[in-house]
């Protein structure tokens, strides 16, 4: 399956949220939407979800106008929509059936669910007897326990320690496994890293960034060095105001050109006791932070 969406815009009033969002996310696969506070990424899962329409654009799947009524979406939001007094099974079992699920596959669905992140036992209790954690997996299983095709994870790690993170990361692992649609919208930028294959970037209601994870980071002009050595401080006097420290003992070397990589990396070898020297690679979170900034 391929999930687009075309050339988005979304005005409530005077305000333009959204201007010309497009981009596709495939099964398989998981997709990182991404952006401060503010910059359109709820109201573009919502478009997505149908709860409202876009003033333009549209969206897709496998080339067609989505049909809701054919595809089964499973949705996680940031923050939980659950009944707090009532039953945990009554509102699992509520959430299947509003999915079209007949209640004696929808009830088996639901006890695998719960058995898989160990919350069997939690069943018959109210929800607000849960820890915060517990909560957050009772909310995935009703994102889920419909066998959704499209998968749409809103901060799905918040609130979950370390223990639980890993069962929800195996769970999505599996899930991308199976052929689904992941879409991840998240601030956590090792999990999208971790997860996704490609990226979106909203910044001020426009997409800034969008594509591969892999070829993002290997566009990047590769003129910087990271070098680690327990000569660090002679290497940062040597060479000056081009090397910086970072976090981790580590030296970040400008470089006058990419042509100046090999010259260098070969003078420090030579000059220096190093325990690593290799090209400087952004991390999403670089990434992120570039792209995210205010706009002037």
């Amino acid at each position: 399956m391929k999930l687009e969406l075309r050339n988005i815009w979304k005005s409530f009033g005077e305000k333009e949220v959204l201007k010309g969002i497009s981009f596709t996310a495939e099964s398989g696969k998981a997709f990182g939407l991404l952006g401060r506070n503010g910059a359109g990424k709820t109201t573009t899962i919502r478009i997505l979800m149908d709860v409202f329409g876009a003033n333009e654009g549209g969206v897709f799947l496998d080339g067609k106008p989505i049909d809701y009524k054919a595809v089964r979406l499973g949705y996680l939001p940031e923050e939980r929509g659950l009944y707090p007094k009532k039953k945990i099974i009554d509102q699992l079992l509520y959430f299947a059936l509003l999915h079209g699920m007949k209640r004696s596959e929808a009830v088996k669905s639901i006890d695998g669910w719960l058995d898989r992140l160990g919350m069997s036992e939690h069943r018959n209790k109210r929800l607000d007897t849960l820890s915060k954690g517990n909560q957050q997996k009772i909310q995935l299983v009703t994102a889920l326990a419909h066998n959704p095709q499209v998968i749409i994870l809103d901060e799905p790690f918040s609130g979950l320690d370390p223990v639980n993170a890993m069962l929800l990361k195996d769970i999505v692992k599996e899930e991308i496994a199976k052929g689904k649609i992941v879409l991840f919208s998240s601030h956590q930028m090792n999990y999208i890293e971790e997860f996704c294959d490609g990226i979106a970037i909203l910044n001020g209601g426009s997409l800034v960034l969008e594509g591969d994870i892999y070829e993002i980071k290997r566009n990047y002009v590769r003129d910087k060095l990271i070098v680690r050595s327990p000569q660090a401080e002679e290497i940062r006097k040597d060479l000056g105001s081009c090397c910086t420290a970072r976090e981790g003992r580590e030296l970040l070397i400008k470089l006058g050109s990419v042509e100046e990589k090999q010259g260098m990396m070969r003078s420090l070898t030579e000059k220096y006791d190093l325990d690593e020297v290799r090209v400087f690679e952004p991390s999403l979170n670089d990434i992120f932070v570039e792209y995210a900034k205010e706009q002037n």
